[in-house]
């Protein structure tokens, strides 16, 4: 992806070069994504069809959480809006004095993406305009990819590093050594690295800020496996007793891993757990990753960008991965220096990114914290820990009064975090005054109007399957 951006935008005026390993595997932990993705798709002038048929890829409007809240109970966060906002009013206060009074229904049902999900439909109307994002397999992203990377004139180089070298002055990176011997120089490197970091960490030593106490889950184990159902609109995210397992439906496979701590589980209890609840045929090995939630101290050192992995790792829980990927890539090519590398631009660029990545933080955490769970260890420490205190002002600020807000740098909008907080039980214990202004009779009409509406106009739309077969189906292998 980072090649890509950087050929399509940066091209003409930059020579590029891409170093690349077929022995060495990516990690492809997720293979869900989320809407801001289809941004850059237009950036790169890749056409949807196209794009969904070369990745086998499914529609998703976002992600059931079950098991989350507690046992037998769950919820769908997806990317839509919920309800209509009137005068000074959002529209949770509206659902929560309806809530007081008996006369409102779940809070999806408010949401045309949350109805559609229920009913496995989805298509793409005029009249009912649903957000929406991506089931893809990995590898043939990346391939895909690669190939949009050459098109704009980027070099890719088969070949491992074996050394970084670095000027003795400035101790900056000036070339990386292949094991065949070739020197490959540069004046910025991008490291794509993964876990490893082998440019940012390894060499340039930009240091870590360790989440694990906050995010406990600290390993993961993946398999691919048969499809045994037509695809569902939406990831599901199915949490178990010392982590959470997902899955996520291709159009000619299934996606499955269990995410868990390594101080609760075992790999062979973590991989039982999964391999149970797995219901078609299994296509590969299991296969078991290590990882430190938490994020570089700084994602950009010197003259080296760590993207991606390299950059930190929260967890794959709301898909967000490859989406920080993206906003590495889109504000490099915004910040990209002319002539050196200045100081004010890189302290700019970390500011931003480690922004970013903290609200992303905060909002995976708040499904780990607010939960009714207590059946086991592992829970139990998620209800009880410390949490950030950016995040405890957030679930104060909707207990006690029920807001919520969205800064301009926020990935997560306020539906989100509505959708969440409700959805693991967290409940206002008031409403804004200005919905007293409404009659029980005219609330009542209200709520049952816009559920009517989403209703009708879900009703119009194709299911799933049906979707895909018309639009962007792939070729049976």
């Amino acid at each position: 992806m980072t090649a890509a951006g950087l050929g399509k935008l940066l091209g003409k005026t930059l020579d590029i070069t891409l170093i690349e390993s077929e022995e060495i595997s990516t990690v492809g932990v997720g293979e869900a994504t989320i809407p801001p993705l289809k941004w850059i798709h237009r950036v790169l002038a890749i056409r949807e069809p196209e794009f969904v048929r070369a990745v086998q890829g499914t529609f998703k409007l976002g992600i059931s959480f079950e098991n989350w809240r507690d046992l037998e109970k769950s919820y769908i966060h997806t990317f839509g809006h919920s309800g209509r906002s009137i005068r000074v009013a959002d529209f949770q206060h509206f659902w929560v004095r309806g809530r007081t009074l008996g006369i409102a229904k779940e809070f999806g049902e408010y949401c045309e993406e949350w109805a559609a999900a229920q009913k496995r439909r989805f298509g793409l109307m005029l009249n009912c305009i649903l957000d929406y994002a991506y089931h893809l397999d990995a590898s043939l992203y990346a391939k895909l990819l690669r190939g949009i990377a050459e098109k704009y004139g980027v070099v890719r180089r088969e070949g491992r590093i074996e050394q970084v070298i670095q000027d003795p002055q400035s101790g900056f990176i000036s070339g990386l050594r292949l094991q065949s011997g070739h020197l490959i120089e540069g004046d910025l490197f991008i490291d794509c690295t993964g876990f490893r970091g082998l440019l940012i960490e390894q060499t340039l030593n930009a240091g870590y800020d360790d989440w694990g106490h906050w995010l406990p889950c600290d390993s993961a184990i993946t398999v691919q496996s048969e499809s045994t159902e037509a695809p569902r609109p939406y990831t599901r995210a199915i949490a178990r007793e010392a982590g959470w397992q997902w899955r996520i439906p291709l159009q000619h496979r299934v996606g499955n891993g269990i995410v868990f701590s390594s101080r609760h589980w075992s790999d062979d209890e973590a991989g039982a757990r999964l391999l149970e609840n797995i219901p078609g045929r299994l296509l590969t090995e299991p296969r078991v990753i290590r990882f430190r939630a938490g994020q570089r101290r700084r994602h950009w050192h010197k003259n080296c960008v760590a993207v991606g992995l390299a950059s930190g790792f929260i967890e794959p829980l709301e898909s967000t991965s490859i989406h920080l990927i993206q906003q590495s890539v889109t504000r490099l090519v915004q910040m990209f220096p002319n002539n050196g590398i200045p100081d004010s631009t890189v302290v700019e660029f970390n500011k931003q990114m480690l922004r970013e990545a903290d609200n992303i933080r905060d909002f995976i955490i708040l499904h780990y914290h607010v939960t009714e769970r207590t059946d086991s260890p592992f829970w139990r420490q998620c209800r009880m820990m410390e949490i950030p205190d950016s995040l405890r002002h957030r679930i104060e600020l909707f207990r006690q009064g029920g807001r919520v807000y969205k800064t301009s740098e926020e990935l997560f909008g306020e539906t989100s975090w509505l959708q969440v907080m409700i959805g693991q039980g967290l409940v206002p214990e008031q409403h804004h005054p200005a919905v007293n202004a409404m009659s029980d009779e005219k609330l009542g009409d209200f709520l049952d109007g816009i559920r009517r509406e989403v209703s009708n106009l879900v009703e119009q739309l194709p299911d799933h399957q049906s979707f895909i077969d018309d639009y962007c189906k792939a070729p049976v292998e």
